[in-house]
């Protein structure tokens, strides 16, 4: 099984970026994206961003994977 997983955009270092999610920062790669912005949520799979996402829909998104991570605690 596959997972992709919205995270937000917090630097940008030649073709290369920092990406957050809960705290948790990672290095990935942009060279499948056009024209990334610092701010921007991407989806991050295999350690490359794939593709830029709404802010609206990744909250709902991160939202959605911290419900199942509360329920999986049950």
């Amino acid at each position: 099984m596959c997972l992709a997983v919205p995270m937000k955009l917090i630097k940008i270092e030649g073709s290369q970026g920092v990406v957050e999610l809960e705290g948790v920062n990672r290095t990935i790669g942009l060279d499948l994206l056009e024209n990334p912005q610092v701010g921007d949520y991407v989806i991050v799979h295999a350690g490359y961003a794939i593709e830029t996402l709404d802010q609206d829909e990744a909250e709902k998104t991160i939202a959605l994977f911290r419900q199942l991570g509360a329920e999986g605690l049950e």
